[in-house]
């Protein structure tokens, strides 16, 4: 890919999106990942090739900290990595979750769908299987990421995602116990909103065909083992190229109880509008979770886009990248939050 690319000017514009395939459309305005998909699609490669190599290029840049290595250390300092990609033409599916000690989550995801009959591997079993597979077994962790995990112990470990334990996490460390629960408490949401938990792209390729995929390092300080909604097929994302693609981010552990990206979908393929369906799938989760940090990206098989988001202090408007043949070029689209 010529150096050029790289310099490539974006815009902040309105939420609206035209027809026109091909298309990369990516969360948050992660301008290398849409510049490294959208290269596969002009040199005539696929929408699954494109959704890899845009992933793979916020996992070696560490997009926002959130996603690849060095970030994110749980409970025990270790930064563990999920990832999911789905081909819209075949509906395969390959996914890992607590994935350790191997940077490339995505094309270990990719391996999973290509090389097993599964469709996610978990732990350190996916570890091993990675290995098995060719790839480099190396320590996630970096200078970061270990100052990050200390701090947190010297700060009684605040914020944590415990409740209902003692002794009190929100005072005290672990090791915790079951508590007796006298009655329900709303616990402090701790959702970073400037720490974006996840990359979730979407291609389409000159032939029509549908990819979406995602890749993170989840929340800091999780309780460890914690996977969130990113690895989790119809969650983190959903692609069928007879009807669409959606991928999500936001709050995991809210989001992926409702299966946003597959309900997008679902309402694309009935003739909703991408804008529409994305609305549709966040005022599904609002009903219940009214401050939830969320949002989602939507296009389907015509070429249209759009987004939408939950409207939370820190978060009234969403950003996103898009490149198309319209503009040959990454733009930085954003929509109001509701």
């Amino acid at each position: 890919m010529p150096s050029s690319l790289l310099f490539y000017p974006f815009l902040l514009l309105p939420t609206f999106g035209h027809a026109s395939v091909p298309l990369v459309i990516n969360t948050w305005s992660f301008k290398n990942a849409t510049i490294a998909a959208w290269a596969v699609l002009q040199s005539g490669g696929s929408a699954l090739d494109a959704v890899e190599k845009g992933c793979a290029r916020c996992q070696e840049e560490q997009c926002d900290g959130s996603v690849g290595y060095g970030g994110s250390p749980d409970e025990r300092g270790e930064t563990t990595l999920d990832a999911m990609i789905m081909n819209g033409n075949t509906m395969e599916v390959g996914a890992v979750a607590d994935l350790r000690r191997i940077k490339n989550a995505i094309g270990v995801a990719r391996a999973v769908m290509e090389l097993t009959e599964h469709t996610m591997l978990v732990g350190e079993s996916a570890t091993v299987f990675a290995e098995n597979m060719g790839f480099m077994a190396e320590d996630l962790s970096t200078i970061k990421s270990v100052d990050m995990f200390t701090q947190w112990l010297k700060g009684n470990c605040q914020p944590n995602y415990r409740k209902n334990v003692f002794p009190d996490p929100s005072k005290s460390c672990g090791p915790y116990k079951p508590a007796a629960i006298l009655g329900h408490k709303k616990k402090e949401q701790h959702t970073n909103i400037g720490s974006h938990d996840t990359i979730g792209v979407i291609a389409f390729d000159q032939h029509g065909h549908v990819a979406a995929g995602t890749s993170t390092n989840g929340l800091t300080h999780k309780v460890a083992g914690r996977v969130g909604d990113s690895p989790i097929v119809g969650s983190g994302a959903y692609a069928d190229s007879e009807a669409g693609a959606a991928a999500a981010t936001g709050d995991g552990d809210v989001m992926m109880r409702f299966l946003p990206s597959y309900l997008a979908v679902e309402l694309m393929r009935a003739g909703t509008d991408p804008s529409a369906a994305c609305k549709m799938a966040i005022t599904r989760i609002k009903r219940h979770y009214s401050e939830f940090f969320g949002a989602i990206i939507c296009a389907n098989t015509t070429g249209h886009y759009g987004a939408a988001c939950n409207k939370v202090p820190g978060l009234t408007q969403f950003h996103y990248m898009v490149s198309n043949a319209e503009s040959n070029v990454p733009l930085l689209k954003s929509v109001d939050c509701f």
